[in-house]
């Protein structure tokens, strides 16, 4: 029986979920691919990986798909690690630089600056790297361990899972595990035994992340366990369903397909 290829996102915030899968326990099962979050949809919608951690967004994009239900990268309040920031004050964004591994991200904020100030500023795709896209365009959008690292003292910040919660009253989710059907995945419990192993060896993942990102252990914990939510529970599939709805509505994707599960 041929292993699956499994597309991993190499941010802070998958490692809960992925940990299991990278310490190589279920090897015989699996063979693993980093690449960030638009890759990683990529690679399913090209049929090059069956299974992905892929942006929520995608989903609505990519044809086939199954979730595998009950994990995800969500947030039920601030996530810190999705941030628009700007050089001026929101109402007079014209333009954003885009952090090119994004694109649920886009989508949120498409639809946060429409609902909040009736604005679609021009959106251009740039490495993440903010002097540099702050150089070029009126605001910056930057996602995972850039967002987290960034230096935004003097400048105006808004954290996109903190806002849509304001406007909403829901949580957001910014990512989860989907399969090709064809694929032919029937058993979940990997996905749930790699969460169960992160968890476990928290404090592994915390060290390593401190190091790596050059940021106090504490503040990665706090941000592992306070900022992001790995359920899929009701609140959030009904944030995820909301955020669906008003992406069709405004247009900025074709259809809202409902959610199928791998069972």
């Amino acid at each position: 029986m041929r292993k699956l290829k499994l597309a991993i996102v190499s941010y802070i915030n998958s490692l809960p979920l992925c940990w299991g899968f990278i310490q190589n326990r279920p090897k015989d099962r699996f063979e693993l691919e980093f690449s960030p979050p638009a890759l990683c949809a990529d690679k399913i919608a090209a049929g090059s990986a069956d299974i992905g951690l892929i942006p929520a967004i995608e989903y609505q994009r990519i044809p086939n798909l199954k979730i595998v239900p009950n994990l995800s990268v969500a947030s039920k309040s601030s996530v810190r690690s999705v941030l628009l920031v700007s050089n001026v004050p929101w109402s007079r964004i014209r333009s954003v630089a885009l952090d090119r591994s994004s694109r649920t991200s886009v989508i949120l904020l498409r639809i946060l600056l429409r609902m909040r100030f009736q604005l679609d500023p021009t959106l251009y795709s740039h490495e993440p790297d903010l002097a540099s896209m702050l150089r070029r365009r009126d605001a910056a959008l930057l996602i995972g361990d850039a967002a987290l690292t960034a230096d935004t003292a003097g400048l105006y910040r808004c954290d996109l899972a903190e806002a849509w919660r304001e406007e909403t009253g829901k949580p957001f989710v910014f990512a989860f595990w989907a399969c090709r059907a064809e694929s032919g995945l029937e058993d979940n419990s990997s996905f749930e035994e790699s969460y169960r192993y992160g968890q476990a060896h928290l404090d592994d993942i915390v060290r390593q992340q401190s190091r790596q990102l050059r940021m106090p252990a504490e503040q990665v914990h706090s941000y592992l366990t306070r900022c992001i939510d790995y359920s899929l529970d009701e609140q959030n599939l009904n944030g995820l369903l909301h955020f669906y709805r008003l992406a069709r509505e405004m247009k900025l994707i074709a259809e809202s397909k409902p959610l199928q599960f791998v069972r």
